[in-house]
């Protein structure tokens, strides 16, 4: 059996999530899940609101966030952390004329599962996909 790992931490800026997100893609096809395949792309789905959430919600001053990303079984698991506790993550209802606040409703879409858990300092949020790579 062979198990993926990558593990980074970004600065809490749009810049490191932007880097989060093209890392992440780039270390996927070095697994075997080729750039603009289905599962790449919904991994990339996934990274993008998780990280983009950790910069807009999770960000303490002087504070990175993490990217985990573990590969095992053919389920790909993707965590995020960042130093807020408080500020939980909650799928928002469908509101006419909002412009945003609905990524978590993709997150559910593609993954599997997801959800978050408590650290020392901050929290995690993870969500899992199947993946055929």
């Amino acid at each position: 059996m062979t198990v993926h790992t990558f593990t980074q931490r970004f600065s809490s800026t749009r810049r490191g999530a932007r880097l989060a997100r093209h890392l992440a893609v780039i270390e996927l096809a070095d697994w075997g899940l080729p750039l603009g395949g289905g599962d790449s792309d919904a991994a990339a789905l996934v990274v993008a609101e998780l990280v983009s959430n950790a910069v807009a919600h999770g960000r303490v001053q002087g504070r990175d966030f993490e990217l985990r990303m573990v590969l095992m079984h053919g389920v790909l698991r993707v965590e995020v952390s960042d130093a807020r506790r408080d500020l939980r993550p909650v799928v928002r209802e469908h509101e006419s004329g909002a412009e945003g606040g609905y990524g978590l409703r993709i997150v559910e879409a593609v993954a599997s599962g997801w959800g978050v858990h408590d650290r020392v300092v901050g929290k995690t949020v993870w969500a899992e996909l199947p993946v055929r790579g």
